[in-house]
């Protein structure tokens, strides 16, 4: 479910102080329902998580952003990371640095690492993104992810291609990969209690 961006800009995360130049695009309850201490499981999930092979749909549409991205130079080196962008990993307080080390997979790259927070950054020609998972309280007594994408455009072409691929973040590829989330999250439940 897509949440108002205040159930993530009302939380007293650590991200705030380091990203705060960037702002808050979508917020969405993750279907991950579980006890006070049941983040670590939610940080497994998603190291392995490809969003890409959620379904044959989010595949075509990631193949097509993939190949659009290498005519346009869009993913390029130079565009990412370390070259157009500094990393947000020199704002990293000195307690966390560090602490997501290994977690980097699939284009992202780990900034940190808490008992209740995971932040993945990655970059390229239109945006410097960051992708925050959180484990916050539920309305039934126990706890539950929400994940919160926050930009940096990149100028006019950061603006429109965000714009661009708004319906399909919202119609097809988030709402795709929560009901993958959501079966991968009951299988390992279910597993956990054999």
């Amino acid at each position: 479910m897509r949440l108002a961006h205040t159930e993530h800009t009302s939380r007293p995360w650590r991200i705030h102080e380091i990203a705060k130049d960037f702002r808050v695009l979508d917020v969405w309850a993750l279907p991950t329902p579980g006890g006070p201490h049941d983040f670590t499981r939610l940080v497994r999930l998603i190291r392995t998580f490809d969003p890409a092979q959620t379904s044959g749909v989010v595949r075509a549409l990631f193949a097509i952003r993939w190949s659009a991205g290498r005519l346009l130079g869009l993913d390029r080196a130079d565009t990412g990371l370390g070259s157009r962008v500094q990393s947000l990993r020199n704002r990293v307080p000195a307690e966390l640095a560090g602490s997501a080390d290994g977690f980097d997979g699939h284009r992202f790259t780990a900034l940190y690492l808490t008992d209740d927070e995971l932040a993945l950054e990655i970059a390229n020609q239109t945006v410097h993104g960051v992708m925050h998972l959180g484990w916050v309280p539920d309305n039934a007594g126990g706890c539950r992810g929400q994940m919160a994408v926050l930009v940096r455009p990149n100028g006019a072409l950061g603006a429109a291609y965000l714009a661009a691929i708004a319906p399909f973040r919202h119609l097809i590829v988030y709402p795709m990969m929560l009901r993958a989330i959501d079966r991968q999250w009951r299988r390992a439940v279910t597993g956990a209690g054999r």
